[in-house]
């Protein structure tokens, strides 16, 4: 039997289908994506099966959602891995104060989610529609909410508060951190490959969204991801941090709320300083001098932010690149490294340029103090074990 896993967005639904064995969520049998679920959109199917990579368009229908499970249905089938679906694992960004964990989905789960919309608007909102229609056409099977918040959710006090009266911190306005599902695998896998993970970790998970988190022992103690999804690093299409002055000018000057919301969110970031793209691929192509301010502002954001989360380590052990950017820019890495070669940072140049995101890859010099490592992330792995762990799932179907 098996755990599918999905991430809904506005117009799409990644997913893995991951098989259990010997109570252990095993890597994905098959894994993909459904383009094109908006309405009047064209569906198209990419998925990936061994070593196989293909895509498809399809009729999306009246009902695009519900087809989009009728032809995972069929794919299952035609791919001869028709495993016994026991539960759906949906990653949801935004947890809040009161889960601290994964949860099974209910009526109510759903209701308690809906208040953080505004703090996550470019995911929230689609995570929680994407388990209402898994909800409505799977109604039979188990639904897992498996949140990006929960692997933050002991941080110090010191770190999570906000220096805001009271009465406000009482409300909920507190840092809360994000990427976690990613953050919990990339300590895995450091484990795993026999990394000192339990020392002083800084993992940096880069891509369209992007932050850093600091942990030790394993636990979370700072990250540069704070009450929304917007602070922190420089990201794609987010400003990350902002002096909130900005936002009072903005709104003196007439700004809506929605206005500043899209400017933050959709308009800013690698896109909005090189006023070409949110893709480092092609920003590294380009020879414009706006393009090349968004690479060097990005990697400086990484550099200053790294600084100050080794300061709340007290020092660095290890430190994990992740996410798109993470593991495919070598060039970032070896910037980024050079930057903090104070540390004791040393990066071993042919290594670095091997680690291209499909394997864990250590690419550290013999006399780095610091072991730095490439860590091509798997969020879904981890909803699906914490899945099949909520569920009490049997070891093998």
């Amino acid at each position: 039997m098996g755990i599918l896993s999905v991430n809904a967005g506005s117009s799409t639904l990644k997913f893995a289908i991951y098989p259990l064995q010997d109570g252990e969520v095993q890597p994905a049998l098959l894994s993909g994506s459904f383009e094109g679920l908006e309405p009047k959109g064209q569906m198209q199917l990419s998925w990936t099966s061994g070593t196989r990579r293909q895509q498809r368009e399809l009729a999306a229908g009246n009902d695009p959602f519900a087809q989009a499970l009728v032809s995972l249905s069929e794919l299952l089938e035609t791919e001869g891995k028709a495993l016994r679906i026991e539960a759906v694992a949906h990653r949801v960004v935004h947890g809040g104060a009161h889960f601290r964990d994964s949860v099974l989905v209910s009526a109510d789960v759903l209701k308690a989610l809906q208040p953080l919309c505004p703090l996550a608007p470019l995911h929230q909102p689609h995570n929680l529609e994407g388990i209402r229609n898994f909800m409505r056409v799977l109604p039979g099977l188990p639904q897992v909410a498996c949140f990006d918040t929960a692997f933050h959710a002991h941080l110090p006090e010191v770190e999570y508060a906000f220096a805001l009266p009271k009465a406000v911190r009482d409300e909920g306005v507190r840092r809360y951190g994000f990427h976690g599902l990613s953050y919990q695998f990339i300590l895995g896998e450091l484990r795993r490959h026999g990394a000192p993970a339990s020392g002083r970790l800084l993992m940096a998970h880069l891509g369209n969204g992007a932050s850093l988190c600091a942990a030790r022992e394993g636990r979370s103690i700072a990250t540069t991801m704070g009450f929304s999804a917007v602070e922190g690093l420089m990201m794609g299409t987010r400003c990350g941090t902002l002096d909130p002055g900005v936002l009072l000018y903005l709104m003196e000057q007439g700004w809506t709320h929605d206005r500043i919301q899209k400017l933050l969110y959709k308009e800013s970031g690698l896109l909005g300083v090189s006023g070409l793209t949110a893709d480092m691929r092609r920003l590294r192509d380009s020879d414009s001098a706006e393009a090349k301010l968004a690479i060097d502002m990005f990697t400086y954001h990484v550099v200053r932010e790294s600084g100050a989360l080794t300061a709340c380590l007290g020092g660095l052990d290890v430190l994990a690149f992740s996410g798109g950017i993470g593991e495919h820019d070598a060039r970032l890495r070896a910037d980024a490294a050079e930057r903090l070669a104070y540390l004791g940072v040393r990066l071993d140049e042919q290594a670095n340029a091997r680690a291209t995101g499909n394997e864990v890859l250590p690419i550290h010099a013999a006399d780095s103090s610091v072991q730095v490592w490439v860590v091509p992330t798997d969020e879904g792995r981890v909803a699906a074990q914490d899945a099949a762990r909520l569920l009490a799932l049997p070891a093998n179907g």
